[in-house]
């Protein structure tokens, strides 16, 4: 009979975030690391272990859409409700949330192909411009969660739920923008969004996987396999 863990011991990073190695991402740039200085920020936020990284892809034009990226990851040793997403603070800030699409990015992992699940957001922006048009932007993110991935919070939710039966439990956040040189964020079609992300994460999950996230997997781990369709939020 399997143990049920009311309480669960942290299990935290292997190195933290911080120390994450910025001379090994390949054709991204450190341009900025930016830190929240506001306490009530972070305390909302419920962790202090993340980064928030402006990267410069420097193997795209200057004018690609997708040169300059937003990276914030947050990381979290036990297990909670999962309350911090991008579709709730961009529109706490007062942006209108267009559409949620779920998209699927192939990577190469261990010399395998693998695909994982993401959300794309795109909002609508509040303008302030004199002819009064909206602009649109997009904005991206997936978890990891106790050695596996899910594409949104619900179905994180249910793989933290499964994690009653491990005496460790994680779950990460990693979520990501694309900007114009401005610094504003910008709007991606579909099949330039996905590209742009497999680039992206087969740069960055090797490296959280292999130096920062806790190395063993509980058995629980397979939540691409969950049907998200079922789950309710």
């Amino acid at each position: 009979m399997s143990k049920f863990y009311i309480e669960q011991e942290p299990w935290p990073l292997k190195k933290p975030l911080a120390l994450l190695d910025e001379d090994g991402l390949g054709s991204y740039h450190v341009v900025k690391k930016l830190t929240i200085e506001d306490e009530d920020v972070l305390t909302q936020l419920g962790t202090e272990d993340y980064i928030q990284w402006l990267l410069e892809d420097n193997e795209v034009l200057n004018d690609s859409p997708v040169r300059n990226v937003m990276l914030f990851i947050t990381y979290y040793p036990l297990a909670d409700r999962v309350p911090h997403v991008p579709e709730e603070c961009y529109v706490g800030a007062g942006h209108q949330l267009l559409a949620s699409e779920e998209v699927e990015y192939t990577i190469v992992h261990n010399g395998a192909e693998e695909n994982i699940k993401g959300t794309h957001l795109i909002f609508q922006r509040k303008s302030s411009n004199y002819w009064g048009f909206d602009e649109k932007f997009s904005a991206f993110y997936l978890f990891s969660v106790n050695g596996g991935y899910a594409g949104s919070r619900n179905s994180a939710r249910l793989a933290l739920n499964k994690s009653v039966f491990s005496r460790h439990c994680y779950f990460s956040k990693v979520e990501w923008s694309f900007s114009t040189g401005s610094g504003t964020s910008s709007y991606l079609e579909e099949d330039e969004a996905r590209k742009a992300g497999e680039q992206l994460l087969g740069v960055m999950l090797p490296i959280l996987e292999g130096k920062h996230w806790p190395k063993e997997a509980v058995e629980q781990a397979g939540v691409q396999l969950l049907d998200e369709s079922k789950i309710t939020d």
